[in-house]
């Protein structure tokens, strides 16, 4: 028998079912309370396991956090991306790929902000921060690939390029002062940030 169409075993299905309710558990207390207000316990009650258990998936609670934001971020990429397919104005089809990126990370700020602090500062060997780097490079990729579709641009210089509207982005949800901007005032600050460097 081919070794891909072989049944998972009882074993993995538990360890699955467990990240699930993990997963699970944390998305539904850092959604209530804000990462903060959350203690491993918490989560691990939730979950209906120990916390010994807990931290064999995930070592701290910014592992947590990682683990279920990366797979709301890779939802919104995987929306931009396809949003952006269809634009032909780079500005605009940069910004498709931006926004469902910047609404995913702004539905709770303080965890959003949380999430981008873990992901430049966390540990890279740990597999929740090596998945958040991989988005953050997907992001890079996609806009790269929109700028390159303008005749005028090389890969070189979009793949430069997507690298500051990256960052942009990511200073722009991270910056303390854009706490209080509403989505569409730090959209519009991004937009601006880009048009300015795109280009004419």
């Amino acid at each position: 028998m081919h070794l891909a169409s072989q049944p998972v075993g009882r074993r993995e299905r538990n360890k699955q079912a467990k990240l699930d309710r993990i997963t699970a558990a944390a998305r539904e207390l850092f959604a209530e309370h804000g990462i903060d207000d959350v203690t491993t316990q918490q989560i691990a009650d939730r979950a209906d396991i120990g916390t010994g258990t807990l931290f064999l998936y995930a070592k701290s609670k910014g592992e947590l956090l990682l683990l279920v934001q990366n797979s709301a971020y890779a939802d919104a990429l995987a929306r931009g991306t396809a949003e952006a397919a269809g634009i032909t104005v780079p500005l605009d089809a940069v910004m498709a790929v931006v926004r469902p990126v910047v609404e995913c990370n702004r539905t709770q700020i303080d965890n959003g902000r949380t999430y981008l602090r873990e992901m430049v500062f966390g540990d890279p060997d740990e597999p929740h921060h090596h998945a958040a780097l991989t988005l953050a490079a997907g992001t890079e990729a996609a806009i790269a690939a929109v700028l390159e579709r303008e005749a005028r641009t090389t890969a070189d210089s979009a793949a430069r390029l997507a690298h500051v509207i990256s960052a942009i982005m990511f200073l722009s949800m991270a910056a303390s002062t854009n706490v209080s901007r509403t989505e569409e005032e730090l959209l519009l600050e991004i937009r601006n940030q880009v048009a300015a460097i795109l280009p004419a």
